[in-house]
């Protein structure tokens, strides 16, 4: 894993999202006990509170498993961000029919949206 400093994507960002990508590929097999948020700091020159947000963001994602003493470990939940994304869709589905839009106003909102994100 490496830090990009002079990336304009926040460094808990880039670990959150190395760490999902390797857990979705099998890179980081289920199981796998993660180093502890002071070491794996230590390891990329960050501060622990970085390192803690993208733990904590990767826990509300599903990706990984924090059991106190026990550590954080690659959680075994099969496709929880398809799931999760699925969710999501039927809920943003959901809400823009209660407000009248149409299908392809709905879908415009998003790929907006995605460019944002995805630049």
């Amino acid at each position: 894993m490496a830090i990009d400093p002079h990336s304009s994507t926040p460094p808990y960002e880039q670990v959150r999202s190395q760490i999902a990508a390797q857990a979705r590929t099998g890179e980081l097999p289920i199981g796998l006990k993660l180093p502890t948020v002071r070491a794996l700091a230590e390891q990329l020159g960050l501060a622990a509170n970085t390192v803690a947000r993208a733990y904590r963001e990767l826990e509300a994602d599903g990706v990984v498993e924090t059991r106190g003493r026990a550590g954080t470990t690659i959680a075994p939940t099969g496709d929880t961000s398809h799931r999760l994304a699925a969710d999501a869709a039927t809920e943003y589905a959901a809400r823009t029919a209660r407000l009248g839009l149409s299908r392809d106003e709905a879908l415009a909102a998003v790929v907006t949206a995605l460019d944002a994100i995805h630049r």
